[in-house]
């Protein structure tokens, strides 16, 4: 259950900034409180405590933006099409600054990829970072995001839009091929998922 220092006006106009309904707290102590997937935020004097199964959904909305980090992404597939996962993990200069994992239906190993790669940018951004460098052990996603190699798929084609597009609120970024053993957080967290389903 992370807790986040800040001015809770501030992260409040974040997070309306953002979409995300902010409602009137619950208890005299409670300033406000704001759900969104599966985290609600609760602000008091001069903190923000984010419960749920997954604080990533709004912690990035409420911390104060800024700076640069790793984004390792993995996608997990038993068969092809199959049951799928995804798994990422932002890497600070402080170590890991939020991670996921979970499963995503039927899917093909390649969207797969792609949809965990669309969801470690997108909480990047949430976390207002201005500079990441982007890894994963997908040559044939790292390359078609590239522009390297390109694709007959519609559906790739389409993700491959979305990240570009995602990539444009950064300030500068990279993507890189990376050996699996380089990436094994978000490949664990992937698997993980599918284990539990």
């Amino acid at each position: 259950m992370p807790t986040v220092e800040c001015d809770v006006a501030t992260a409040r106009e974040r997070l309306e900034d953002a979409g995300v309904e902010v409602e009137s707290g619950n208890t005299d102590h409670e300033r406000w409180r704001a759900s969104r997937g599966d985290a609600t935020a609760v602000a008091y004097d001069d903190k923000v405590v984010i419960q749920g199964a997954n604080p990533a959904d709004l912690e990035g909305l409420v911390r104060e933006g800024g700076g640069r980090a790793h984004v390792y992404f993995d996608g997990a597939c038993r068969g092809n099409p199959g049951p799928s996962a995804v798994g990422w993990v932002i890497v600070g200069g402080d170590g890991i600054v939020a991670e996921g994992g979970h499963t995503i239906g039927r899917a093909t190993n390649n969207q797969a990829e792609y949809e965990a790669l669309i969801e470690g940018v997108s909480v990047a951004r949430d976390y207002g970072l201005d500079e990441i460098d982007v890894r994963g052990d997908s040559e044939l996603i790292v390359k078609q995001v590239r522009g390297e190699w390109d694709t007959n798929d519609p559906d790739l084609r389409e993700y491959r839009v979305t990240v570009r597009e995602l990539l444009t609120d950064f300030e500068s970024w990279s993507l890189e091929h990376v050996p699996r053993e380089i990436n094994d957080r978000a490949d664990d967290l992937a698997n993980e998922a599918l284990d539990e389903a």
